[in-house]
């Protein structure tokens, strides 16, 4: 698993209204549910969006770990490793 990856904390409740994908609102794309790079802070689009700009930024800048920027939801992910991941 790629815990070490995890630099910034989850992002609170508060962080999450009014978030934005900030590769969308470049490109003029759409997003369906965003995602928290917890490596850098970075915020993409999900896997269901046209742009998948979450997996991409993982892919391209290597920081496998994202979690849901969804108000309510507080799960975390590992791109690479294709698994959830557990709070340390």
């Amino acid at each position: 698993m790629h815990q070490d990856a995890i630099v910034l904390p989850a992002p609170e409740e508060s962080d999450k209204q009014g978030a934005v994908c900030e590769d969308c609102v470049k490109t003029g794309g759409r997003w369906v549910h965003l995602r928290y790079c917890r490596t850098c802070g970075h915020v993409g689009c999900c896997d269901s969006s046209p742009s998948k700009h979450a997996r991409a930024h993982a892919g391209t800048e290597d920081h496998p770990i994202i979690t849901s920027m969804e108000p309510g939801e507080h799960w975390s992910w590992c791109y690479e490793d294709e698994a959830a991941v557990r709070p340390a």
